[in-house]
């Protein structure tokens, strides 16, 4: 009988999480009280606080039970790192972005993360563990950088630490364009060449502070400044010869 009730409360902690998921989406989390998450999974308002303790607990087991596949994919890449840090990174930023694109989970919760989710003192929680995970994935970026820098497959006048935000934030874009807009991209035909078009350009960045200046076309050199030292033969000849 007590495993029974187990599965019960498995059932209704997962039908629960379906609702929030659900009015999240649709109201934004803000705007969502836990009494309308219980109402939406048939449940009283006991059972929702039974299983969580507030809406930032549920909002975090929402998050949590969505498999993440960046995270996924960051903690493969690091243990394959060592040989070829730079394929390694491509490899994973590859995978993330063509399974999230196929995870229709990942991407509902994505899009209360991105777009549905008003950070009041409420989801202060939810903010501080969301801050913790972008450090490390900061971190783990930052060390395949770095060892691609280190092996010769980056310059060494790139730095790892902003290659890395530059990464996670080319990233983000295009997670965010994927829940906007997602027939503008296929990302299992453009995975590839969205990711490449980043890293190569780390592999030809100048060196910073010696930017060549763009030309542009048609315009004119400005005149050589000359002294007024220079000038006063000249002037003297041009009297006299009025004279």
């Amino acid at each position: 009988m007590a495993r029974r009730t187990k599965q019960d409360a498995a059932v209704t902690r997962e039908r629960l999480l379906d609702a929030a998921e659900r009015l999240f989406r649709r109201h934004g989390v803000g705007h969502t009280s836990l009494a309308e998450v219980a109402d939406a999974a048939g449940v009283t308002r006991g059972a929702v606080y039974w299983h969580f303790k507030d809406k930032s607990d549920l909002f975090q087991a929402m998050v949590a039970r969505a498999e993440m596949p960046h995270e996924r994919n960051l903690q493969e890449m690091c243990a394959a790192a060592s040989d070829d840090p730079l394929g390694a990174l491509r490899q994973a930023t590859i995978r993330a972005l063509t399974q999230f694109a196929k995870d229709r989970r990942a991407r509902d919760v994505f899009e209360v993360v991105f777009l549905r989710c008003e950070y009041t003192a409420e989801l202060a929680p939810v903010q501080r563990r969301q801050y913790a995970s972008r450090l490390d994935c900061y971190a783990q970026i930052e060390r395949a950088m770095r060892l691609a820098v280190r092996q010769g497959q980056l310059p060494a006048h790139v730095s790892p630490r902003l290659a890395a935000r530059g990464l996670y934030a080319y990233v983000g874009g295009l997670i965010r364009d994927l829940l906007e807009a997602p027939a503008e991209i296929d990302c299992a035909r453009d995975a590839p060449h969205l990711v490449d078009f980043f890293l190569d350009g780390l592999k030809n960045v100048p060196r910073y502070g010696h930017a060549r200046q763009p030309t542009i076309a048609g315009r004119r050199k400005p005149p050589a400044r000359t002294s007024p030292a220079r000038n006063k033969p000249a002037r003297r000849r041009a009297g006299a010869a009025s004279a």
